[in-house]
């Protein structure tokens, strides 16, 4: 099997439109939440969220795209022309066939699919849809639109698995590396559900955080007064090569995927099994890809969401496969400081693993106040400050509704 590195990164996030601002923001222990600007939430149980600040698309599209393109998609290709740039790879690396793009998002084009029904319904019911719709709200139409501007001619899909979609688009992409089937794979993931359908439905579940009054530090995972994610947006780039390739041209190589896993729960649509089984056998499989041993991880990047069950059942599940080193083990949230990006959750969530590697640190997890007495005192989640560490390998992990599991190992090179 071929090696599989990282050669470039980007991120458009909620506490950051760069991976420097990113950077930044982790080690500041920056709050991503507002209150809602997308549009009038007054009415809805939650008036709050992790947007983006200050995006510009003109930056990298002209005024007729951004017509054209859904926020997901326009937030897509902001990260990749980052991440490409980061690269150093130029148009006749990317114009070809062993050049693909697999890219991750649980919902697609909400915004624009809503927008459209609106018009509808306040028009008489006449059926006047935009030509665009349909290309606007497709899960996979950003990686169409990235092949389209980078001239990349390979492998080109997207997956939906709910908030691991972009893990798995990570997955898949090292998979066709490794095989040998491309040389380059442009991957990750990208979400703009802070719309009217997005913050309602989540609501109409009890899933988020319904803490108006002190939206700063509303997404606090692991602490007990926990109450629901906070929903955020954005977009994170990861530019996966083959290893020897990459070491031929003299590329930055930021770190080596050394294992990667999938499971399910197969237990409920939204609820994570209680003792954590489905998340414990992913870890495994990961672990044992990588050929790796429990004492060999520095970092785990959880997926932590701040909901009562599911923070519970992921630690549970890190207890059973680690045993007792879990206790020398960093663990940490970065959605307390990001929100949930949904189906771009990995993606910048493997950045934040990167960027710990990178610059010896363990981003945070912020916003805890007091301790829940079912989890585990002795566990490091790395509360409220950054901790400085001499961080080798990373698990990063994500789950989805359905009981779509996902785990992937980063190790620096």
């Amino acid at each position: 099997m071929k090696r599989v590195v990282i050669t470039g990164i980007g991120a458009l996030t909620p506490i950051g439109n760069s991976v420097e601002e990113y950077k930044e923001g982790l080690e500041k222990g920056q709050s991503g939440a507002n209150l809602i600007t997308h549009f009038d939430a007054e009415k809805f149980k939650t008036k709050f969220a992790c947007e983006l600040k200050n995006f510009d698309p003109s930056d990298i599209l002209d005024r007729k795209e951004v017509r054209r393109l859904d926020l997901f998609a326009q937030y897509a290709l902001s990260s990749t022309q980052e991440a490409i740039e980061d690269s150093g790879l130029e148009g006749k690396d990317l114009e070809t066939i062993r050049t693909g793009v697999i890219w991750g998002s649980g919902i697609g084009g909400l915004r624009s699919l809503e927008r459209n029904i609106e018009d509808f319904a306040t028009n008489d019911f006449n059926p006047r849809y935009s030509p665009f719709m349909i290309p606007q709200m497709i899960s996979d139409i950003a990686a169409g639109h990235i092949s389209i501007k980078f001239g990349c001619e390979g492998i080109n899909y997207g997956t939906v698995s709910a908030c691991a979609s972009a893990n798995h688009a990570l997955i898949n992409s090292f998979d066709y590396l490794r095989l040998g089937k491309a040389d380059i794979m442009i991957s990750g993931g990208s979400e703009a559900s802070v719309t009217h359908a997005g913050i309602g439905g989540f609501n109409s579940m009890k899933a988020l955080s319904e803490r108006n009054d002190d939206y700063l530090t509303a997404s606090r995972p692991f602490d007990v007064d926990r109450d629901g994610f906070v929903l955020g947006e954005g977009s994170g780039t990861l530019i996966l090569e083959e290893y020897e390739r990459a070491k031929k041209r003299g590329a930055k190589i930021y770190a080596e995927i050394v294992g990667t896993g999938a499971t399910a729960d197969a237990h409920h649509i939204t609820a994570p099994h209680p003792e954590g089984r489905g998340a414990s056998k992913v870890m495994l499989i990961a672990l044992k890809e990588a050929q790796l041993n429990t004492n060999e991880i520095d970092y785990i990047n959880v997926h932590g969401t701040s909901t009562p069950l599911g923070d519970i059942a992921e630690l549970k599940a890190i207890k059973s496969v680690f045993g007792d080193e879990a206790y020398n083990l960093n663990i940490s949230s970065t959605k307390s400081m990001t929100g949930h990006l949904l189906g771009a959750s990995g993606a910048i969530e493997s950045i934040a693993g990167i960027i710990a590697m990178q610059e010896g640190f363990i981003p945070p997890t912020i916003n805890h106040f007091r301790d829940d007495p079912a989890i585990d005192p002795k566990l490091n989640l790395t509360f409220n400050q950054p901790q400085a560490k001499n961080v080798q390998i990373v698990l990063s992990n994500t789950f989805g509704f359905g009981g779509h599991n996902s785990s992937i190992i980063f190790k620096r090179i």
